[in-house]
């Protein structure tokens, strides 16, 4: 007959505590060469990234663009700040701060700030779909608006006779000899520093197009780009199912906005041939951005925009024009790097707050555990090694951002990682009491602490994840800490905590009951007989009698003579008969 070999010799919780340790290790080394990786060859760090209250970065402050006299309201304020924090949020950049001040919106973004990230916040992204009235080159010479052109062409000759009420956005009508001139006076080159380019939704709008090559004079609005739900970038693709090579950004209006670019493709593809009132533009923040002719009725309220677009910047369209069109368009009156609001000093405060709380945790544990102690404090040293590199990959990855509140979020953690490690020992001692040796009490105590750590931690995981959701600026740092650090709890429990009290329980200090190993029985309440023998369970006789012994004396004077009463009865019985 073979031997047995010295693996399958060892004790089950032996094997599968080392089985456990070796997946924390493949985690801790995979985590370890991820970030190295980052390092390397990804620009990554070995530090987290620290948010705008600790590192400063840069602030950018936008004025609303109106016409003379008109000021944004609350309302319209409060909504740009909501859609630019989205354009932030999904660009990657974590623990801004996006608040009203006044009559302009302050935006301050921790750390340097990166070209696509400006142009996301700074591009308002004010989308308006008007039709086309006129088109033509693009004039630097200067015209007196005063005077009245001459009729050089047809369009022009209309504006030179009595107009009427128009009838829809592309009728000529909308052309007064008043916008004829300002359309000729209009300056391309001027359009970034000229406010001509503004105008209310029921008005026409002279304006340019992005390049400045191209002068238009559009009708009112006749679709706006609040009705927009979704944005995509992507391929032209042709109807055969290949792709043109040209990036194009894709559209999805609501039900809203569906119908009302249902009836002006219907009206224009009705003018197709007469260039250019049968072109429809996109206007994004006064400029025209894509002013194609149109060459179908389209009714599912899906259209493209295509135009001189690279992957990168149809992407920042779509994400722009997928988290809402702002009400009002912006123009970028500073951008300034800021200092940090809190600094070193306080960094080094948080540090310092949460280094004494640890102490007294791990003061406590050895109190009250004596060398069991050491595995909490083992668990606390694992969990932190994991924590403070899955922080420095997130940074690294997804842009995050350690603040203040975040340092808080883990500092509380100590204190709900420390207490799955006391919820486990206790099941253990409880089972200890009970009698059972101490391998056995390591399994069954793991079995109803498991539960127990299961249920708490969902507790605080869901109550940071609504937290986060909830929560906007730096409260949303203190719940994704709480968060992460609560699926690390847990897996540092299962994966190092459990398997640690499995491998301890083989050994002689702890299985023995030493005075200091904090499992001693006798300590407990248990009755040592020798080794791994402990008290017998009492007998269900002795504890029947015991519990009728501490019935009766709880009976009051009336019980005990009735129940004298009723003895002496069933006495007499017995004698008669």
């Amino acid at each position: 007959m073979a031997a047995p070999s010295k693996r399958s010799s060892r004790p089950a919780p032996v094997r599968k505590a080392w089985r456990s340790l070796t997946w924390l290790g493949v985690i801790i080394v995979g985590l370890f060469a991820v970030n190295a990786a980052g390092v390397i060859w990804g620009g990554g760090s070995w530090t987290p990234k620290l948010a705008l209250d600790l590192e400063g970065g840069t602030q950018i402050i936008l004025a609303p663009q109106l016409e003379d006299g008109q000021s944004a309201s609350q309302e319209q304020l409060d909504q740009a700040v909501s859609i630019i924090r989205q354009r932030v949020d999904a660009s990657g950049v974590a623990e801004a701060e996006i608040n009203t001040e006044g009559n302009n919106v302050v935006v301050r973004i921790p750390g340097e700030l990166d070209d696509q990230t400006r142009a996301r916040i700074e591009s308002s992204a004010k989308l308006e779909l008007r039709p086309v009235l006129l088109a033509g080159a693009a004039t630097t010479q200067s015209i007196d608006p005063t005077a009245t052109p001459g009729p050089t062409d047809p369009a022009e000759g209309l504006a030179t006779e009595p107009t009427v009420q128009p009838t829809d956005g592309s009728d000529l009508n909308w052309v007064t000899p008043a916008l004829q001139a300002q359309y000729d006076a209009f300056d391309c080159s001027a359009l970034d520093e000229t406010s001509a380019n503004v105008a209310p939704a029921a008005d026409p709008l002279v304006t340019c197009d992005q390049d400045r090559a191209v002068k238009y004079l559009l009708g009112p609005v006749e679709v706006s780009g609040e009705n927009i739900v979704d944005a995509t970038n992507g391929m032209v693709q042709t109807s055969t199912g290949g792709t043109t090579g040209q990036w194009a950004v894709n559209i999805v209006f609501d039900g809203t906005g569906a119908d009302e670019f249902a009836k002006v493709s219907t009206r224009l593809y009705g003018l197709k041939g007469q260039t250019p009132r049968d072109q429809f533009a996109f206007v994004l923040d006064g400029a025209v951005l894509s002013a194609p002719s149109m060459n179908g009725v389209i009714t599912d309220g899906r259209p493209q925009i295509t135009g001189q677009f690279t992957q990168e910047s149809s992407k920042a369209l779509a994400d722009q024009l997928k988290f809402g069109a702002l009400p009002i368009s912006f123009t970028v009156q500073s951008s300034d790097t800021i200092s940090p609001t809190l600094g070193t000093s306080q960094l080094q405060a948080g540090m310092i707050a949460g280094l004494i709380g640890l102490i007294l945790v791990v003061i406590y544990t050895i109190f009250q555990y004596r060398a069991l102690a050491s595995v909490t404090i083992a668990s606390l040293v694992i969990a932190a090694i994991i924590t403070y590199l899955m922080i420095t990959i997130l940074s690294w990855r997804e842009g995050y951002r350690l603040s203040l509140a975040g340092i808080a979020g883990l500092i509380v953690a100590i204190g709900f990682t420390a207490d799955s490690f006391i919820i486990y020992f206790e099941r253990v001692r409880d089972e200890l009491r009970d009698g059972r040796p101490l391998v056995g009490a390591v399994e069954a105590g793991w079995k109803r602490a498991f539960r127990t750590v299961l249920a708490s931690k969902g507790v605080n995981l869901l109550a940071a994840v609504v937290l986060f959701i909830l929560a906007v600026g730096s409260v949303k740092g203190f719940a994704y800490t709480l968060g992460l650090t609560t699926i690390i709890d847990v897996i540092v429990v299962i994966l190092f905590t459990h398997p640690m009290l499995q491998l301890l329980a083989q050994t002689r200090f702890f299985s023995s009951g030493h005075s200091w190993s904090g499992l001693d029985p006798s300590a407990l309440g248990a009755v040592y007989r020798g080794r791994a023998q402990f008290r017998a369970p009492v007998d269900a006789g002795k504890k029947a009698a015991a519990s009728q012994r501490e019935a009766q004396k709880r009976q009051t004077i009336a019980e005990r003579k009735a129940a004298a009463v009723g003895a002496g009865g069933s006495s007499d019985e017995g004698k008669e008969s």
